[in-house]
């Protein structure tokens, strides 16, 4: 199906992008960047993981792969003009990256879709996987994660004129549009709403502000960030339903770089790089950092 272009924003509200998001569609040419990029994180030399299949690739090719998304405000944004990706979940990755060894210049970033990441991580196309990615039993049988990360709940996105949802009740027979592949799909669903699915969130933007569905729904995090840019027409319904656990999401099989990896999470919150990446990023939206969820070791 076709791609609309990205939503339109007035000059008030790209200034509004600036303090927290960058555009929600494709990266278009000019899109403001979501928050200051990171200053580098320490890059560990001398690194090794006996065991781990993924990180002996990553050493024999001389960069990681890393999965993430590309139209996420303020979480994960790729800038197509400046050949940049920023945003919260951006920063995860990169402090795991230098924790492993691997400088910004040994990075390579592949925007991979939500309904593809299982797949992507069982085969080997992408060393580990940043992006909005819940925890759950379900994709434990097929990946495995650290982290958590951090706590976000699935809400709501509506027109700001509409004052008929108020919550996840009032979606029965509503037109509710969310992600191919999230774990958003059956929680509204539950409800009674006539769900439909795009394959980038940015596109159930567009059809919420030309009315052809009724609301966007997936983690209030997302939700803000579109709400910020487009501050005269959209709005957050702000009923979180769902606790969903942002992870990092590894190959099933390899527990070392598992390990690893929660090593890494644990060493930037106690650092304080992670309350920096949150206040360079998601918390230009004015909501001060939460304390990071404690991490759940398997």
């Amino acid at each position: 199906m076709p791609v609309r272009m990205p939503v339109r924003r007035t000059a008030a509200a790209a200034l509004a992008v600036l303090a927290l998001t960058a555009t929600a569609a494709c990266g278009k040419s000019g899109s403001p960047t979501a928050g200051a990029p990171s200053t580098g994180y320490t890059v560990r030399t001398d690194v090794k993981l006996d065991g781990s299949a993924t990180f002996a690739a990553a050493k024999a090719r001389g960069k990681l792969v890393i999965g993430a998304k590309a139209d996420q405000p303020g979480l994960g944004f790729e800038d197509i003009t400046a050949n940049t990706r920023n945003g919260f979940d951006i920063e995860i990755a990169r402090m795991v990256a230098a924790d492993l060894g691997f400088p910004e210049s040994q990075i390579e970033w592949r925007t991979i879709d939500s309904a593809n990441r299982e797949t992507a991580l069982a085969g080997g196309q992408i060393d580990y996987y940043v992006g909005t990615y819940s925890i759950n039993d379900k994709r434990k049988t097929q990946v495995s994660f650290a982290g958590p990360y951090y706590l976000a709940g699935q809400d709501l996105l509506v027109r700001k004129d509409n004052t008929d949802i108020t919550g996840p009740e009032s979606t029965k027979g509503r037109r509710v549009c969310t992600v191919t592949g999230s774990t958003s799909v059956d929680a509204i669903r539950t409800y009674g709403a006539e769900v439909t699915t795009f394959g980038s969130y940015s596109q159930c933007v567009d059809k919420l502000i030309t009315k052809d569905v009724d609301a966007v729904t997936t983690d209030d995090a997302i939700l803000k960030g579109y709400a910020a840019q487009n501050p005269g027409e959209l709005r957050v319904v702000g009923k979180p339903f769902t606790t969903e656990k942002y992870g990092v999401g590894l190959n099933k099989d390899d527990k070392v770089l598992r390990a690893a990896v929660d090593d890494a999470l644990k060493a930037h919150e106690d650092s304080g790089d992670w309350k920096a990446a949150y206040d360079r990023t998601l918390g230009t939206a004015g909501s001060a950092a939460p304390q990071p969820p404690a991490l759940e070791r398997y």
